[in-house]
């Protein structure tokens, strides 16, 4: 409770907010006018007038009702977990469509909640020239939230397409590429500046990033990864804020590998990969990774970088320990670490494992009259080499492991070569 309570806190610095004080009350069902007991919503409000306290932050969602009668009874601005969060969103997101996803978020939380925002509603009177149009204010403002929600989710469903185009030319350049995951604050950004050089925006705050970056990370020898940096996950994240990691969604269904970053010097790390595991089963992600030591051979690999590495007492101790659970682990820190001579330095040798895994090189045989084969191979693999001998075409490219296989399944010669 304590730690839900601190994870609260910090989102409340977050957003802005000064905390002042907390208070607690164990219930075994939440009271549907208040979802706090009378007797506790009598002392909170003394507690509030002592402190001179000017908002409430609830660690729960609060339902209009009960959202309506706290801040009623109060009489200060009451906040449930899920508009904290929203409201942090909104100073975060910097892309357009990353603004359009808040927003449209915001909106859907807001139409059921309107009541709260009006205090003057009343149906126009009816009678011999002041008949109104039949609406309240409330109505009409239900109606016009409901058209800019549609008018977000049609421009929304624009942007997939476009970056549906951004995918395929990355495809066709044949990068290998990861997404990082992770509880909010485990280090995604750290270990992306780290690995590539960047100046990423790095900050110890709860969502410092919400859009998805990518960079190229060169692991030498010529192999190349794509690493993409994605929106933290967290415990109760509100379900209207699910839309808002289709980006996320879409970067981690077509990664090669899930490198799933977690904060080893939490004392709630556990739970936290349990968090983000079962946001990604909801968001439909999970069924793509394997994150057992064998693999599956359908699914893709997930890596898990144990994280600040550098504020461990004892690291090479606690890798043997979580080893036990996940054999392949890592331990990782962007900044230097007694138990670690170069923080990313494993990272980058499974990276460079992993690409020479995935895109092997190869000398694909194609027959002179297959123009449609060579053209593939050019589109969605790197070329390096090509040329003519007898009656078939030799391209020496580097290529995916699962085209590799369907070429194999329709009987084209292809030579592994490294």
């Amino acid at each position: 409770m304590d730690e839900h309570l601190d994870e609260l806190a910090r989102l409340a610095d977050t957003a802005g907010a000064e905390v002042i004080g907390r208070t607690i009350q164990r219930l075994e069902a939440p009271t549907p006018g208040y979802y706090l007991g009378q007797g506790k919503v009598t002392e909170l409000k003394s507690l509030l007038q002592d402190a001179r306290a000017t908002l409430v932050m609830v660690d729960e969602s609060l339902s209009p009702v009960q959202g309506t009668n706290l801040e009623r009874e109060l009489g200060v601005r009451v906040m449930d977990r899920t508009e904290v969060i929203l409201d942090i969103f909104v100073t975060r997101a910097r892309s357009h469509e990353a603004k359009l996803q808040i927003e449209l978020a915001q909106l859907e939380y807001l139409l059921p909640r309107l009541t709260r925002m009006w205090t003057h509603l009343s149906r126009i009177r009816g009678g011999i020239g002041l008949r109104g149009p039949g609406e309240t204010q409330l109505e009409t403002d239900r109606r016009v939230i409901r058209k800019k929600i549609g008018v977000l989710r049609r421009r929304l469903e624009g942007l997939v397409e476009h970056r549906a185009n951004q995918r395929m030319g990355r495809v066709a350049r044949s990068v290998p590429s990861a997404a990082l995951v992770g509880y909010t604050n485990a280090g995604k950004s750290s270990l992306l500046r780290a690995l590539s050089g960047d100046d990423v925006f790095v900050e110890d705050r709860l969502f410092a990033t919400l859009d998805t970056l990518s960079r190229e990370v060169d692991l030498g020898g010529g192999y190349r990864f794509r690493v993409s940096d994605t929106v933290g996950f967290i415990r109760k994240l509100p379900h209207h804020l699910v839309a808002s990691f289709r980006a996320t969604l879409e970067e981690v269904r077509d990664a090669d590998l899930l490198l799933h970053v977690i904060d080893a010097s939490h004392p709630a790390w556990e739970e936290q990969v349990e968090v983000v595991e079962r946001v990604l089963a909801e968001l439909g992600a999970q069924d793509s990774f394997d994150p057992s030591p064998n693999g599956h051979p359908d699914r893709k690999r997930v890596i898990y970088l144990f994280n600040k590495a550098d504020l461990l007492p004892d690291p090479q101790g606690f890798l043997a320990r979580v080893r036990e659970r996940y054999p392949h682990a890592l331990l990782t820190a962007a900044a230097p670490s007694k138990g670690l001579a170069t923080p990313v330095e494993s990272l980058r040798q499974v990276l460079r494992a992993s690409s020479q895994a995935l895109r092997p090189v190869a000398r694909v045989r194609v027959p002179v009259g297959d123009g449609k084969l060579l053209a593939a191979l050019h589109r969605d693999t790197e070329v390096l080499e090509q040329h003519q001998a007898d009656d078939a075409v030799l391209v020496t490219t580097r290529l995916e492991a699962r085209l590799l296989g369907r070429l194999r399944h329709e009987g084209i010669g292809v030579e592994i070569l490294g």
